[in-house]
């Protein structure tokens, strides 16, 4: 069966082949809409398939950008994916996503698999490792962008979220609400983990500048699977914190095993916020007070930034880009005696 061409479409449609190759390209400031109908026609008619690796190397790109996230499981990595995932569609490129699992080996071995493919730049949830590898990417001006984390020593674009003012709202709310004792759940902190230490950072300092209690034991910093053991530990002390806040939704899910495994009701027992809005917070019983990230726009403008490194292709001033959070309020935390600056 002879191979259908772009030729063969312009004969059909009765353009010429750079018309259709316009066409191909999204390129319609001076296309009428009836141009372009009937190219469509055309194309669909004779079952057209556009050679792409001939594509790549005339344009010099392959359309495709290589996404590597540190955990597929988090409800940032999701939405923030989705958000890139409709940007690149909307200026027809693809994209290849990785998980490093945060292991800096494995996102070492993607990168130079996605540099192989010849994608056109990187959007990267980094480990916060393997600085030498996007120290040379920065400087053969190779477009990257870092999400919710950064690598230190590394100039590279970055969006994240207002870490230490997340901490603080979560703090201020149960301060207003009555509460003293309150601690924190993390995953183990780690220099190169830049949301973790910022936010464990801003409670702490939010604690002190509402007068009240900073409380070594009340902080929980363990791997995931080993939270629910730390805080049987904590709440076998004898005078347990009367609230928690999980800085992330993968130790709040550990959080919210540990309270029904041991008959904890919240917030009666203890009051529950946590950074990052999962699904279920409101059908959740009773329903989570939570933090959300702007993942949508952080998304967005993640793809913004690499796109306009494509296709300026040259040096230019990375930005780092913090984005607030807000706080939802629900029913996991309750008013707690008359004093509404945490001190009674």
């Amino acid at each position: 069966m002879k191979k259908v061409t772009m030729a063969d479409v312009a004969k059909l449609a009765n353009v010429s082949k750079s018309t259709v190759s316009q066409y191909l390209n999204k390129r319609y400031e001076y296309m009428s809409e009836e141009t372009r109908k009937r190219i469509a026609r055309a194309i669909e008619e004779l079952g057209y398939q556009p050679n792409i690796i001939a594509r790549s190397l005339k344009q010099k790109t392959t359309a495709t950008i290589g996404v590597i996230v540190f955990n597929i499981l988090h409800m940032l990595t999701i939405q923030v994916l989705h958000a890139i995932e409709e940007a690149c569609q909307e200026r027809g490129f693809h994209v290849i996503v990785s998980n490093s699992d945060d292991d800096p080996e494995k996102e070492k071995k993607y990168i130079d698999m996605l540099l192989a493919k010849q994608v056109d730049g990187l959007i990267v949830f980094t480990t916060g490792k393997n600085e030498d590898v996007y120290q040379r990417l920065v400087e053969e001006r190779f477009p990257l962008v870092f999400v919710d984390r950064m690598v230190p020593g590394v100039e590279a674009d970055a969006i994240l979220l207002d870490n230490k003012r997340a901490a603080a709202l979560a703090v201020e709310y149960l301060a207003s609400h009555g509460y003293e004792r309150i601690g924190a759940v993390a995953p183990p902190l780690a220099s190169h983990v830049v949301p973790r230490m910022e936010r464990i950072e801003g409670f702490r300092q939010a604690l002190t500048e509402k007068g009240l209690p900073v409380i070594a034991d009340y902080f929980v910093t363990a791997e995931i699977s080993s939270i629910q053991r730390e805080l049987a530990k904590l709440f076998a002390s004898g005078r347990p914190p009367e609230a928690l806040f999980a800085i992330n939704d993968l130790t709040l899910m550990k959080i919210l095993h540990f309270v029904k495994n041991n008959g904890i009701h919240v917030p009666d027992d203890l009051a529950l916020i946590s950074i990052d809005d999962v699904p279920f917070a409101d059908i959740y019983t009773p329903t989570l007070t939570t933090i959300a990230q702007p993942t949508f726009a952080m998304g967005k403008k993640a793809a913004e930034r690499l796109f306009m490194q494509i296709v300026r292709k040259q040096k230019h001033k990375p930005q780092i880009f913090r984005f607030p959070p807000t706080l939802i309020e629900r029913k996991s935390v309750r008013q707690r005696g008359n004093n509404n600056d945490g001190r009674r």
